[in-house]
């Protein structure tokens, strides 16, 4: 993926706007990473990608505990997808999970 595109597709956050701000404001966890522009706080596909920022760029070791819950295939997956077939990816994570919530209804 490139740095401008969205990492977060529910609120548009952009690769550079994550890495940007876990370089000045140093949040302390991964789920902190909300605060830039609602990042991860949407359907959820991006959390395990936000925490492989967290774990790549920032300074703080407690980032680096929250990474350790992602796996390393899941990292790697993300990492090699270019942004049409992130965007896909997301659809069927999306599509799995509306169908889930609409079984376990019944």
């Amino acid at each position: 993926m490139n740095l401008d595109d969205p990492v977060c597709l529910c609120f548009h956050v952009s690769r550079r706007k994550v890495i940007r701000f876990i370089k000045v404001e140093k949040p302390r966890r991964a789920s902190q990473l909300s605060e830039c522009f609602g990042a991860g706080t949407g359907c959820g596909w991006c959390r395990p990608y936000l925490e492989r920022l967290m774990a790549e760029f920032s300074e703080n070791s407690d980032s680096r505990r929250d990474a350790d819950a992602v796996s390393a295939e899941e990292l790697d997956s993300l990492d090699s997808l270019d942004f049409d077939q992130y965007q896909a990816a997301r659809k069927a994570y999306r599509d799995a999970k509306n169908s889930d919530s609409s079984g376990s209804a019944e």
